[in-house]
């Protein structure tokens, strides 16, 4: 019995690392091949004391969806359909339960709808070393990698000129 309980042990090992690993390379991929978009921040406080250095983000493109989502007939996961400006900054064209139909010009992002905090589109948060707050201060954007799933990846914050806060 012994015998069989360390094979049980190795395989479920295994599986968590392939799992895992497949979890990174999607990322990686993601930030290597996505597409970035800019969404444009509403202002929040940027500190916590309990978690640190942080910033609560709430994009712009976010503003009166709860307004118009109904929780009984609409979707928990659905996609936001945006199309893109010149400077790469998304506009919000609208929501759909499924990746299709999509037209030419217009990208996905996920979103998912929760009770206690309506429909949140991307990161909700960005994390930043401690003391280092006064330079994110004025983001005015979010920078996201997206891909053609829906899937999105914040990649940093971005001030008025769309220039990424470094």
């Amino acid at each position: 019995m012994k015998k069989y309980k360390w094979i049980i042990i190795l395989l479920n090992l295994i599986i968590v690392l392939v799992v895992f690993n497949n979890s990174v390379v999607k990322k990686e991929t993601l930030l290597t091949d996505g597409t970035l978009i800019l969404l444009e921040l509403t202002p929040v406080d940027p500190r916590s004391l309990m978690q640190g250095d942080y910033m609560d983000l709430r994009y712009a493109i976010s503003d009166n969806l709860n307004d118009n989502y109904d929780n009984e007939d609409s979707s928990k996961r659905g996609f936001c359909v945006v199309t893109l400006d010149d400077n790469k900054v998304a506009k919000r064209v609208r929501l759909q339960n499924h990746k299709t139909p999509l037209n030419r010009k217009e990208f996905l992002i996920e979103y998912n709808a929760r009770q206690w905090n309506g429909i949140t589109i991307g990161a909700e948060s960005f994390f930043f070393q401690e003391g280092t707050a006064e330079k994110y201060e004025n983001a005015k954007y979010g920078g996201l990698k997206i891909d053609s799933e829906g899937n999105s990846l914040l990649v940093g914050l971005y001030d008025e000129n769309r220039n990424k806060i470094e």
